[in-house]
């Protein structure tokens, strides 16, 4: 029997009456004849309430114990929508992340999955029940309760529905898939019928909330078939993503991506001698610091030193604030300088690979704007310029208009654009 692997998010699942149509949703799939496992999220605004009450506590909650309150929401979840699905005839059966046993490195509030125990699911599905799963968390060797990070029910269910060998992972969320823009924030958006693993992941780095950019590096790794659907429009088919060699190339740029959410620091007057950018990039990673753009300049000769810029994300600054008189010390830096008020924009399409001219018209309209980029990065299928807050919004407008997307605001945002 073929298995389908759902996920819901937290809007999804808001009140019981949303429970009510995500269980109707289930039941679509289990009449056709498919087995189906369903991966959950909290209800609502369950999570950031949660965090509100940690921090109406402490400014700076224990990782561990933040992962034990957090996991909780999903634990209402599970238990909800096995009631709804119940209450509806057909058998079905909840797990939290240590009955199933999903396994995750010993790292609190952003583990990634080592591994799954499937053979529990595997029973269950063969007794005709819909086995409903505790996105986002994940239990450790030594029975720690973790987290996946924001998002992570994304990563909970592709990762199963890999474990499981499924015919397909459905990512059912309030949008009908996949836009050129945030539908929430333009109505006009044009929904994607098809777009690439590598375009999506791309879009997901920088700043999209589409999916987890964690996700889509393990549907791409597994060739896991994956859909991006709406939980109120199931007849819809959404987004399909598939492998770029799959893909008909019409645009050189699928999207643009707005992420205010990103800190720029700079490191001044660093010693230019081997090793130095190792050491300190070695200690961010130790502390489970992610980086994104890096940038180092050209050493001067009048003291032999350069400076090495990057971006990290705020929710990383506390900790890094930790850190910084010791890295200032370790690496003879003159100052540290730290500018949160900048965003990153960025333009995706698999169609620029082989298209010359496009970072060229990336900037020329940045600079018909006025707007001056501090940072650049690439890839294949990506650019990214940073560039000050206040212009984001005003840089994907732009950016939008030149690349024909048809947008009217922004594409996808990650955190508030000022206007």
């Amino acid at each position: 029997m073929p298995i389908i692997v759902q996920k819901y998010g937290g809007t999804s699942l808001a009140d019981s009456e949303k429970i009510k149509t995500v269980a109707k949703s289930v039941m679509k799939e289990v009449n056709k004849g498919n087995s189906v496992v369903t991966i959950v999220s909290a209800m609502g605004h369950t999570t950031d309430y949660l965090i509100k009450l940690a921090h109406e506590i402490t400014e700076r909650p224990d990782s561990r114990e933040m992962d034990m309150l957090l996991s909780t929401g999903e634990g209402v979840s599970i238990a909800m929508l096995a009631i709804a699905l119940k209450s509806m005839g057909q058998d079905a059966i909840s797990f939290n992340a240590m009955q199933v046993g999903i396994m995750t490195e010993e790292t609190h509030s952003n583990a990634r999955i080592v591994g799954i125990k499937t053979d529990k699911i595997k029973e269950q599905l063969a007794k005709g029940k819909v086995v409903v799963v505790a996105g986002f968390q994940g239990i450790t060797e030594g029975y720690e309760i973790t987290t996946l990070g924001r998002g992570g029910s994304d990563t909970s269910a592709v990762a199963i529905a890999a474990a499981l060998k499924a015919d397909r992972c459905d990512i059912y969320t309030d949008v009908e898939g996949v836009y050129t823009t945030d539908p929430r924030i333009v109505p006009k958006a044009q929904k994607l019928e098809k777009v690439s693993y590598e375009e999506i992941l791309e879009l997901a780095r920088v700043g999209a909330n589409v999916l987890h950019p964690r996700a889509v590096e393990t549907a791409l790794q597994h060739s896991v078939p994956l859909r991006v659907r709406s939980t109120f429009k199931t007849d819809d088919l959404g987004t399909l993503i598939i492998g770029v060699n799959d893909m008909e190339i019409y645009k050189p740029v699928t999207g643009v991506a707005a992420d205010t959410s990103q800190v720029r620091i700079v490191m001044c007057d660093v010693p230019d001698r081997p090793g130095t950018a190792g050491k300190l990039f070695s200690l961010l990673a130790e502390n489970n610091i992610s980086v994104d753009m890096i940038i180092q300049s050209y050493a001067r000769s009048s003291n032999n030193t350069n400076d090495i810029a990057f971006t990290i994300d705020s929710s990383d600054l506390m900790k890094f604030d930790d850190l910084k008189a010791g890295i200032k010390a370790e690496l003879g830096a003159s100052n540290i300088h730290i500018d949160e008020d900048i965003a990153k924009v960025s333009i995706v399409g698999a169609g620029m690979i082989d298209k010359p001219g496009i970072a060229a018209s990336m900037f020329q309209a940045l600079t018909n704007e006025n707007i001056n980029i501090k940072m650049i990065a690439t890839s294949e299928i990506k650019i990214s310029c940073l560039v000050d807050k206040i212009y984001a919004k005003k840089a994907v407008q732009a950016l939008c208009k030149v690349f024909e997307l048809e947008c009217d605001v922004v594409a996808e945002v990650k955190g508030t654009l000022p206007d």
